[in-house]
């Protein structure tokens, strides 16, 4: 079986949908699938180099602009799957040609452009509502990462769940493992953090996140400790307009701050060093840090939401999503060493059972269903 994968919407900056490639593509490699690859110019040498047994082709420079990107995956991507005798093409990332004989593989990451308009723009809400139902109608079989992402695109855009295939992320133990102590001193250090307790956030600060919530409820939760935790949000510094109003009416004597992005080697001293690493998403498709938190050996306090439940099972602690309750939850897991020590050692286990060789088996499965469809 050949499989084409079109890696050409990844950005150069790897967010999701880059860690998702990049991870996923060796270890469907190692199962003795036969990759090619068409990738932008840039990619080329990190994807030849990932995958040396693979068949890597650059895509035409000017797919570097996303109208041109999408307009040569319906005219370009059929052909060269074709030219490449593919008997699969896998697209990790919504869109897919609407042409062609080569069966389609689709990934759809995430369903809360249905489920929560309101957390995305205008524009970007309807470009992935419009491809996720093309997706639904034309795919020959469907990838998602988590049951709930699946029973959410099946509730608002449709589709036989015959044609959906459940594969959880991986996470990278090379990065996302427990350190030592010296390397959370280490980290504290870096961050001006020497002599603090804190309490650690990292993604994104888009809507989705909540973290105007959260800086509201660490405040009503730690306003009265005699050494209260610092609250320290890593990550992009994405659009959610109302982080710095809360961060603004965080009163004297609390200590709130933006770490901005963290080097990937800070990363597990971060995590691992925080009394727990909070994560109160309105919804995730499937909930990546909540996972490289757990990797690490932190304790986690997280919501219920779609997909997040499924990555934490009980190795978390949950939290409502309301100021109140959240306020609550948080005083009450900083109250409590024991919970914390017991979810970290609970956390560091379930994670081991996120790989991404279990995800590239699901995956091939995937192929071969759609692989099935030609009859």
């Amino acid at each position: 079986m050949r499989v084409l994968v079109d890696a050409t919407a990844i950005p150069a900056d790897r967010g999701g949908v880059g860690r998702y490639v990049d991870n996923l593509l060796p270890a469907v490699a190692a199962l003795g699938v036969d990759l090619a690859v068409v990738c932008q110019a840039r990619d080329v040498a990190s994807f030849a180099q990932a995958l040396p047994g693979a068949e890597i082709v650059a895509a035409p420079a000017a797919v570097d602009r996303r109208p041109v990107r999408l307009a040569w995956e319906q005219t370009g991507l059929p052909l060269l799957a074709r030219r490449l005798r593919a008997d699969v093409l896998h697209c990790p990332h919504y869109t897919m040609p609407q042409v062609g004989s080569t069966p389609v593989v689709v990934t759809l990451h995430d369903a809360t452009f249905f489920s929560h308009p309101e957390l995305h723009g205008d524009v970007k809400r309807r470009f992935f509502q419009t491809w996720t139902k093309v997706a639904v109608r034309r795919a020959a079989t469907l990838v998602v990462p988590s049951e709930a992402t699946g029973r959410e695109v099946r509730r608002f855009a449709g589709g036989d769940e015959r044609a959906f295939h459940v594969a959880y992320h991986g996470v990278d133990t090379s990065v996302f493992h427990p350190v030592p102590p010296e390397e959370r001193e280490r980290v504290r250090a870096t961050l001006g953090l020497d002599g603090w307790r804190y309490i650690a956030f990292l993604g994104t600060l888009e809507p989705r996140k909540n973290v105007p919530a959260l800086v509201r409820a660490w405040v009503g939760a730690v306003r009265d400790l005699p050494e209260p935790p610092v609250l320290v949000l890593a990550g992009g510094p994405g659009w959610d307009t109302g982080v710095e109003p809360a961060l603004a009416a965080v009163p004297a004597g609390l200590d709130a701050r933006r770490a901005g992005y963290l080097p990937l080697d800070d990363l597990p001293g971060f995590l691992a060093g925080a009394e727990f690493v909070a994560y109160p998403s309105l919804g995730e498709g499937f909930g990546l840090p909540v996972l490289e938190a757990m990797a690490c050996g932190a304790a986690v306090l997280t919501s219920r939401e779609l997909s997040l439940p499924e990555v934490g099972g009980d190795a978390v602690a949950y939290t409502s999503l309301d100021d109140e309750g959240m306020s609550r939850a948080i005083g009450d897991l900083l109250a409590d060493a024991e919970t914390r020590a017991r979810l970290a050692t609970a956390a560091t286990a379930r994670a081991a059972g996120f790989t991404w060789d279990v995800s590239a088996r699901r995956h091939v499965e995937a192929y071969e269903a759609a692989v099935a469809t030609r009859g």
